[in-house]
């Protein structure tokens, strides 16, 4: 376990913004995880944990307080046979997409969507990792977590995580300012296949040349996603500033059958109806609205922002990327921006899909 004082924050993220933190130590077994955690709550202080800081937006300020890093590894097979799949334990600071890589290399089928999405392990369940057709939730058995209430070690089995649209119970429980949970591994439960799971996105199917709900060899699959992502700017690359993000920024929104209906009222009046908003239904009776066609048609195309520090991806219109030297600040004069002009232009309220840590988009007021 390494500890230090003032380190900044901003090398630790992928938006490569934030300032220091007062302590920022480094846990890589479970056991030095749960007596950070244990020794910050004690003393009635502030925690942050880091993941991969994939998802984070720190402010400039930085943190006062304790920023704990997962650093735990270990990929470990529990079990596997022909009914029940292949079991497999990962520690909550394994690389996500060496975890995708491994997975895709053994022959363990249920994730290979999943490539190239950048963090942590531990982090995907909380956010409820998801893309193209596929989500962590389908693939995954259990969650172990130190209970920062109750102090002690709790395991939750998939039913009981509340899984839904980018979000968790974990997620949604918060203890002093942060979350209740923390992730120490995650038990996946895998198909023991040379095959992906059925192809379930429309864009990935056409890349690869075949129907939806095709299932593809293992290594084509993973190949055409990172395909894909690349083009999007959505592979972390130190050249790429396009890359220098968060990821998408906004979440989808998911609107009532009844606001759905006057959306496209307003989009008919005001673009004409001869644009039709792309929707999905989504759980219950609601509606999905991709957030990247509202901000691209509320006027915040590809590249919106050039040359300021911040600005919308080049090859993206939902990913807010850092030119260079952007600040947590100007990320955020960005994301408010575009936030209050696709409010204004159809009534629908973006969600931020990374955490604020010190920062906020306030709320709407138009």
């Amino acid at each position: 376990m390494k500890q230090a004082e003032g380190i900044p924050l901003a090398p630790l993220t992928t938006m490569r913004v934030g300032g220091p933190a007062q302590r920022l130590v480094v846990a890589d077994t479970t056991d030095d995880i749960v007596d950070v955690v244990r020794e910050v709550d004690d003393a009635d202080e502030q925690l942050l944990v880091l993941s991969g800081g994939s998802n984070l937006v720190v402010s400039d300020d930085g943190f006062d307080g304790t920023v704990l890093r997962i650093a735990s590894s270990g990929i470990e097979v529990e079990s596997a046979d022909d009914c029940g799949g292949v079991f497999v334990r990962v520690a909550a600071g394994e690389e996500w997409d060496d975890v995708v890589a491994r997975s895709c290399d053994e022959g363990w089928s249920g994730v290979e969507a999943l490539s190239g999405i950048p963090g942590l392990a531990g982090a995907t369940p909380v956010q409820n990792v998801g893309a193209y057709g596929q989500e962590v939730a389908q693939t995954i058995a259990s969650v172990r977590t130190w209970d920062r209430l109750e102090q002690r070690v709790r395991t939750f089995a998939s039913a009981d995580c509340e899984f839904g649209y980018r979000h968790s119970v974990f997620k949604g429980s918060e203890f002093r300012g942060g979350g209740r949970y923390v992730v120490l591994d995650v038990l996946f439960q895998l198909r023991a296949s040379s095959l992906s799971a059925p192809v379930g996105y429309a864009a990935l199917a056409g890349g690869l040349g075949v129907e939806l709900g095709t299932r593809v060899p293992l290594e084509d699959a993973r190949s055409a996603v990172l395909q894909q992502r690349n083009q999007r700017g959505m592979v972390l690359a130190q050249a790429d500033h396009d890359t220098w993000s968060c990821g998408s920024f906004f979440t989808n929104p998911i609107i009532s059958r009844r606001a759905f209906e006057e959306f496209g009222a307003r989009v008919e009046t005001g673009l004409g109806d001869q644009v039709v908003p792309p929707s999905w239904p989504s759980e219950g009776t609601g509606v999905k609205v991709p957030a990247a066609w509202l901000i691209q048609h509320a006027g915040f195309d590809k590249g919106y922002g050039l040359p300021g520090p911040a600005a919308l991806s080049t090859k993206h219109p939902l990913a807010i990327t850092n030119r260079g030297d952007a600040t947590a600040a100007d990320v955020v004069a960005l994301a408010r921006e575009v936030r209050d002009g696709v409010y204004d232009a159809f009534g629908i309220q973006l969600v931020n899909e990374p955490v604020f840590v010190g920062v906020s988009l306030d709320s709407v007021t138009s």
